[in-house]
């Protein structure tokens, strides 16, 4: 049976990797994103070329929650299930608390925690009548530890961690799990803008000396969504190369 995974904020970075890697297991592949068209077109494209069975793309903000309802129906009515759900969508609004704009605030909250609420929201029927589902959720070690300037940020991944706590119990006696994924310091375009010193003092405060790739988050999510780790719920696995020591 070919399975089906929906990656919000799928186009890119991160979301890009966790499409490619699920296209490597051979499912049907959905990917979701705000608005870089030409962004998830290359993304598609290199699903097809990983063994994806089918890739769909869906234009949408995950905080509208029309979008999120018509981003399952699709993928419903194409593929007759949704298997697995990746919560990865994320902006950030960076500031000191001083200097941050209440609107900043709302804009990080309504796309990285409240459009998870909606996409898990929306999968939780067709999962429950199919007896059987895996949500997991792109949380982060600021979500546990907080940090200076990312006040609404921390906020959204803290509360990220809470909800699939709180998902986790109400869904575990449906044969669906709901975990998170916490990433440390990931190689992103943000980390390529950093200087070699900067790069090399952060390496220098992580135990294991150096960033993550996105491979890393996406081989932590590919087994949260395996059958194998079906006596896994409700768990934040941080990938931080030891950042939380």
């Amino acid at each position: 049976m070919t399975r089906t995974v929906i990656v919000t904020g799928g186009s890119r970075g991160i979301g890009r990797e966790l499409a490619i890697s699920f296209s490597k297991k051979n499912y049907n592949v959905v990917i979701s994103y705000a608005g870089n068209e030409g962004a998830a077109a290359e993304t598609k494209a290199l699903c097809k070329e990983n063994g994806a069975a089918d890739v769909l793309t869906f234009k949408g903000d995950v905080s509208d929650e029309n979008a999120c309802e018509e981003l399952v129906k699709t993928a419903m009515e194409k593929y007759g299930q949704v298997d697995v759900l990746v919560n990865n969508a994320g902006i950030t609004r960076d500031g000191l608390l001083a200097r941050m704009s209440a609107e900043d605030f709302d804009n990080v909250i309504a796309t990285n925690l409240r459009g998870a609420f909606l996409m898990s929201r929306f999968v939780t029927k067709p999962m429950m009548k199919q007896r059987y589902g895996r949500i997991i959720n792109i949380s982060s070690v600021v979500g546990v530890h907080g940090n200076a300037g990312q006040a609404n940020y921390s906020a959204s991944k803290a509360g990220l961690i809470g909800m699939t706590k709180s998902i986790a119990k109400e869904l575990a006696s449906r044969n669906i799990t709901v975990n998170a994924v916490a990433p440390g310091m990931i190689e992103t375009d943000m980390t390529d803008a950093l200087t070699d010193a900067q790069k090399e003092s952060i390496n220098s405060s992580i135990p294991v000396k150096r960033m993550g790739t996105p491979a890393d988050i996406a081989n932590a999510v590919l087994f949260l969504a395996d059958e194998n780790s079906s006596y896994i719920t409700g768990h934040v696995l941080a990938v931080d190369g030891g950042m939380g020591i």
